[in-house]
């Protein structure tokens, strides 16, 4: 029995990583609740593990007194001096106690603890593989759908894949083998939960890492993406090699990189006319990065032209972007996407104005102000001045 126990902590630790002094308190704790069941009471017992052995010992402890009120965990001075004339009033004498007596229930429970220690372990372990994972791309295969998730298996566990975080319009079916982004990793009671990304600005980002030997050896820096999934995304740049063009270096030689990155997470959708899966086009600029915010800004709302960047004295991350007026519309961008994806690439609210409506809006601003001060002085002018009755006897 006892080489059948220390076999099966190896089994455990090896094979499950479960620790052998987890597995040793459980079978404790159980033997502890099996004796209390039995006689009612577990203060008096200690429970012992034998290394070499391997075999767990039940001793229950009790206190040489004159009267004897409860057996468990007393015993007469009459008693212990039969055991040895050495033992005096508040002595504590250990007795070991049959195990088999109580031993059955103890190994159901510790069984149970173990199991439920081995789960939580494994949780432990599996939580902590992905964890290491967040903010990477995993590749996995698409397992089973329901109505709110794509489910893709990773490995050792199904991935959720929500529509939010779906490229538009793409589809897929069982075992199609997709790259996916791990944005969260979270570790509950019932397993581990691993969220998955296709449409994550850092999705592009990290692809790119991947296919441009310059982004993956820090010679080109991604400063920042933002993206509106099978649509457009602007990623912004720069260099820390003077003789590299970042731009350049990102979208290769006639656009070989993009299309590279492109083709990583080639994404599809099924034409309703012809029923056939055709490419969802996503058009991805490559912004300049510079310092300066201005110069950032005006960079990030290509490809229009820009004729001011303003800023508010009253709010840091608010910006006032001028343009000529036949380039309106293309700042604004289709419902708005190049303003749009300008203002989270740079991280400042932007307003886009024509040069006529800002134009406007200045002079309207000078003759606001032109008629505040007519009026401070024509009320000055207009005031009643009042006079005492000793300056009028003075005046006389």
């Amino acid at each position: 029995m006892s080489k059948e126990m220390l076999e099966a902590f190896r089994v455990l630790e090896e094979e499950k990583h479960i620790n052998k002094d987890d597995i040793i308190e459980a079978v404790v704790e159980s033997l502890k609740s099996a004796y209390k069941r039995r006689y009612g009471q577990s203060e008096s017992a200690v429970v012992e593990f034998n290394e070499k052995t391997g075999d767990f010992q039940v001793y229950t402890v009790r206190e040489v007194v004159d009267e004897v009120f409860d057996s468990r965990l007393e015993i007469s001075l009459k008693d212990a001096l039969a055991i040895s004339s050495a033992y005096e009033l508040g002595d504590k004498i250990r007795f070991e106690e049959s195990v088999d007596e109580f031993g059955r229930v103890a190994a159901q429970s510790a069984k149970q603890t173990i199991m439920e220690k081995m789960r939580k372990q494994m949780r432990e372990i599996t939580y902590n593989d992905y964890k290491q994972h967040e903010g990477e791309i995993m590749q996995g295969t698409v397992e089973r759908f329901d109505q709110r998730f794509i489910y893709v298996n990773l490995g050792t566990l199904e991935a959720q894949l929500s529509r939010q975080d779906q490229i538009p319009g793409e589809s897929f079916k069982s075992h199609d083998v997709i790259d996916v982004y791990v944005y969260k990793v979270e570790n509950n009671p019932k397993g581990v939960n691993v969220f998955v990304s296709r449409s994550h600005p850092e999705f592009i980002k990290r692809i790119m890492e991947q296919e441009i030997p310059e982004v993956f050896d820090g010679t080109v820096e991604i400063m920042s993406v933002s993206r509106e999934a099978g649509d457009r995304t602007k990623v912004a740049v720069r260099s820390h090699n003077p003789n590299v063009d970042a731009i350049g270096t990102i979208v290769g030689r006639g656009g070989s990189n993009i299309k590279k990155v492109v083709s990583r997470f080639h994404p599809t959708r099924l034409d309703a006319k012809t029923g056939i899966e055709v490419p969802v086009e996503e058009n991805i600029d490559v912004i300049q990065w510079v310092e300066d915010p201005a110069e950032f800004i005006y960079n990030a709302i290509a490809p229009a032209e820009v004729d001011y960047v303003l800023f508010d004295e009253n709010d840091s991350k608010r910006a006032t972007v001028v343009v000529p007026d036949n380039k309106l519309s293309l700042a604004i961008g289709r419902r708005g996407q190049n303003v749009r994806l300008a203002a989270h690439l740079t991280g400042y609210r932007i307003d886009i104005k024509s040069a006529t409506e800002y134009e406007a809006l200045e002079a309207e601003k000078a003759e606001a102000a032109t008629e505040e001060v007519v009026d401070e002085v024509v009320a000055e002018e207009t005031t009643p001045v009042e006079v005492t009755t000793e300056e009028v006897t003075e005046a006389e």
